[in-house]
């Protein structure tokens, strides 16, 4: 069995056509086990109870922005080593560094394809098959 098709994986976005898209592609490279949520409160109430492998999260988000929810992810004791790539629509200098301060894994400029996605994926949890 691929190690792709064991992977629990969060899908965070606002947007559900972005989130519908991130799914798909998942589901092409062959993870099967998916959660989604709307925004950073959802996910921390899920990455509290959930085992999880990875998070891939948007950063502009409302009531809480990616950098928020990965600062609340690597502050909670349950959750705090699960992987996390930030998504984000504008290549921000300033805003990867901020992400690297607070323990994010990798980050992925929005739109991406699946080969990107797949690489950052394999960069973070290694091969995927």
């Amino acid at each position: 069995m691929p190690v792709a098709a064991a992977l629990k994986v969060l899908v965070v976005d606002d947007q559900n056509s972005v989130r519908q898209m991130t799914r798909l592609i998942l589901e092409e490279i062959g993870i099967r086990y998916i959660h989604e949520a709307e925004n950073g409160r959802q996910a921390m109430a899920t990455a509290a109870l959930q085992p999880l492998d990875l998070i891939i999260s948007d950063f502009n988000m409302p009531e809480m922005d990616g950098l928020a929810l990965l600062r609340a992810v690597r502050g909670h004791p349950a959750a705090r080593k699960i992987p996390f790539i930030l998504l984000t629509g504008r290549g921000d200098r300033e805003l990867v560094v901020k992400a690297a301060q607070a323990g994010v894994n990798n980050y992925m400029i929005k739109p991406f394809t699946r080969d990107i996605l797949r690489h950052k994926i394999e960069q973070v949890m290694g091969k995927l098959s």
